[in-house]
Parts: C-alpha cells; structure tokens; sequence
C-alpha cells in the first residue's frame, strides 16, 4: 500500500493516530482482498523395489500427493510425485514400515498452492480461538 496525500495537525495529529489509520485501512483492503492461505509443495521422488510399487503409491495418495509418473529401474521402480509439505511428516518411518527399509525417497521445495477450504476453515477457526483466549489473559 501506498500513501498518496495526508496533512497534519499539530493538535489532532500523533504518530499513533497515523499508525490506527495505517492498521484500519490495512483491515478494510485485507478483507476485500479475498485471502487464501498457501501451503509448500514439494517435489518427492522414492525409488522401491517393484514389489513394493503399489503400496508406495498409496501411501503417498493417502497423503494428498499426486503421483507424476513411475520409471523401472533394474527391479526398482522410481515414483515421481508432488505431495503437500504438512503431509510429508514422519514419512520416513511409514515408508521404511511399509517397504521392510528397502526404498529410499528424497523431496525438495517445489511451489505453493492453494490450501484445500476444508483445511483452511479449520485453522482460520483455531486462530480465532487463541486470539480469544489472549484477549481473555
């Protein structure tokens, strides 16, 4: 945001009368605006034995992930796919449970993308309960 024009006043004008304004015009522009929240994507590759190809493959659909394509490897197969940071938690473990430790997966950032609305309502409302409880403190 840009401010254009304003005046002061030496009676009416303080810098925390500025800075209320600031703040109100701030509230008014973020409410029209439509907000959305955004979550990391990441770009996750896993390389399993073949036998284990379709479990991984539901794991990570489980998981929100998309799956990209696979590729055959010598009795591997690799597993492109874009799953949602928040779901990649404890992965490790689950992947090394389902596959008796014989795959491997590496992930880096990939983009954002739009948080689903059923998640977003959810934290919108779990933020506007802590706001309450701090206001109430």
């Amino acid at each position: 945001m840009v401010l254009q024009d304003g005046s002061y006043h030496d009676v009416d004008s303080s810098d925390l009368a500025f800075q209320i304004c600031a703040f109100d015009a701030f509230r008014e522009t973020f409410r029209r605006a439509d907000p959305v929240l955004l979550e990391p994507v990441m770009k996750v590759e896993v390389e399993t034995p073949t036998e284990f190809q379709g479990v991984v493959t539901g794991g990570i659909s489980s998981k929100r992930g998309v799956i990209l394509g696979t590729e055959a490897r010598q009795g591997f197969t690799v597993i492109q796919a874009e799953v949602p940071l928040a779901e990649m938690f404890g992965y490790s473990n689950d992947l090394r449970s389902s596959t008796q430790g014989k795959a491997t997966f590496s992930m880096e950032f990939l983009k954002y993308q739009r948080l689903p609305i059923r998640f977003q309502e959810e934290i919108v409302k779990k933020a506007q309960l802590e706001a309450k409880v701090a206001a109430k403190a």
